[in-house]
């Protein structure tokens, strides 16, 4: 009676292909996937200390308090509080302001106190309204001693 064991081969696990299949779905993910840039805000920031400033003849200024009110310069010059805080009212309010949105400049005037929160409002409802050309005031810090 022959009761010799044959040797088995130890399994092993190839991880050269499996590397491969990982690296090819990195690599498809890559290729197949789109990148979408939302809402895009162009914003020029004007410095303080050397901000001189430009007289539009025809643009929509709005008054940001420091309680986060929003107010719209009228035609009279006058701001006048609007209707409600909402997103959509502002995007009303903004595209009934002005009938060429990519050519009107856009001033945003904020106070020094007022939350982040409602300056993005702003400038994300400038942005939906189709204003392009969008700017803040500002004051020129007093140099006096």
């Amino acid at each position: 009676m022959n009761f010799h064991r044959k040797k088995r081969n130890t399994p092993e696990i190839s991880m050269t292909s499996m590397v491969d299949v990982v690296l090819l779905l990195l690599f498809f993910f890559m290729v197949s996937t789109t990148f979408s840039r939302q809402t895009e805000i162009k914003i020029k920031l004007p410095e303080a200390d050397s901000a001189t400033a430009e007289d539009y003849p025809e643009s929509v200024v709005l008054i940001i308090d420091a309680d986060g009110v929003y107010y719209l310069q009228g035609k009279d010059g006058l701001p006048h509080e609007l209707v409600n805080q909402q997103t959509e009212t502002l995007i009303q309010a903004f595209r009934k302001a002005s009938v060429n949105a990519e050519q009107t400049p856009f001033i945003i005037d904020a106070d020094s106190n007022t939350p982040h929160q409602a300056v993005y409002k702003a400038l994300d409802a400038a942005g939906h309204a189709g204003f392009s050309h969008i700017s803040f005031s500002g004051l020129k810090p007093d140099t006096q001693p």
